[in-house]
């Protein structure tokens, strides 16, 4: 054998010295299966070739559950946000609709309140003015003439 070939076989078996000193590898190796992988190693490399070859389309559908659920969180993020916008939007409405709405209230409750007071005042007025009101028309009646009827017969014919 050539020195390169020794020197390679020198390297490999350290790395076997030192996966096999491993405390992981030594506690697997004495379980139930590291006892029965050792026993039939054809099972075992059916197993280490299944594992290889199994992990790229692990590893896509973990890329796919992770973008997926990235997208997800992005969309509820998006739905959230239209949703809130239109929430916003309806009590723009609602309260815009309400403000229209007191002010037409007010405005009929003012109406009301002038041509209520209005009526009061014109049904109780003060007695004095009653009274003042009375004593002019009295004046009037009597500063004016008599009037003359005809119906009267009392009256002196010439």
């Amino acid at each position: 054998m050539s020195k390169e070939m020794q020197e390679l076989q020198k390297q490999w078996h350290s790395m076997m010295q030192a996966i096999h000193t491993n405390s992981n590898v030594v506690s697997f190796m004495n379980s139930r299966v590291g006892q029965y992988l050792d026993d039939h190693p054809f099972v075992a490399l059916s197993l280490l070739v299944f594992i290889a070859v199994s992990a790229i389309p692990v590893a896509f559908f973990l890329i796919f559950v992770i973008s997926t659920t990235v997208m997800a969180c992005m969309g509820v993020i998006v739905i959230e946000g239209v949703v809130i916008s239109v929430g916003g939007i309806a009590l723009l409405c609602v309260m815009s609709g309400l403000g229209v709405l007191s002010l037409a209230v007010s405005g009929v409750l003012s109406i009301c309140y002038i041509a209520l007071s209005t009526l009061i005042n014109y049904w109780h007025t003060p007695s004095s003015l009653v009274k003042k009101q009375d004593a002019n028309e009295n004046s009037l009646l009597q500063s004016s003439p008599p009037v003359l009827d005809p119906s009267n017969k009392n009256t002196k014919s010439e």
